[in-house]
């Protein structure tokens, strides 16, 4: 039971400290990119590619089914085909950054998700990004990394345990996502 304890108060900390303006501004640009008919990107690694996946499938599905303003959001984890050739032929780093080259048009906005924000395959895809001329937004704990540094719409989880960051960055996402699906109906098909 202590462990139980122990960790939901440290979770629960954690979720207090959450700059919710930072996530209005991620919600933000994905309502603009929405709006603009700009496509989403995201992309992470072990939990945060879950988390990826979770996004994509929240605002692809959730957020637009049935309505007039759709998203066009893929999670760059996704295409297990594409990242394993990658992987293998070029280097891991490139997974998500030759996606995005291949992909991407100025104005589109990445979403990268990096519990540590120092992996290197989501540091890549931001420079990529940049580049490319992307609005980019970052989740993140542990003070940051690099990843908050990087993007226009950083998040930091305030928390230096894995388990308690995914657990908050899923709560973002919900935050973002389920605004859209609870918003009112004025754009239904």
């Amino acid at each position: 039971m202590d462990h139980l304890k122990s960790y939901l108060g440290d979770l629960q900390r954690a979720i207090a400290a959450l700059d919710l303006g930072a996530v209005a501004r991620i919600r933000a640009a994905c309502a603009q990119a929405r709006d603009e008919g700009r496509q989403i990107f995201v992309c992470g690694n072990g939990g945060s590619a879950a988390t990826a996946s979770h996004l994509a499938n929240d605002l692809g599905k959730g957020a637009s089914y049935g309505r007039l303003r759709r998203f066009r959001v893929l999670s760059l984890t996704d295409n297990v085909p594409w990242m394993t050739a990658l992987a293998n032929d070029v280097d891991y780093s490139a997974v998500f950054a030759e996606q995005l080259r291949n992909l991407a048009q100025p104005g589109d906005l990445l979403i990268a998700i990096s519990g540590s924000g120092n992996s290197p395959n989501v540091l890549q895809a931001v420079a990529a990004a940049r580049e490319l001329g992307l609005v980019t937004a970052g989740l993140t704990g542990f003070g940051g990394g690099r990843l908050a540094g990087l993007v226009d719409y950083p998040v930091v989880v305030d928390s230096h345990h894995m388990g308690r960051v995914e657990d908050v960055h899923l709560m973002v996402v919900h935050l973002v996502c389920y605004y859209f699906m609870e918003s009112p109906q004025q754009d239904a098909a």
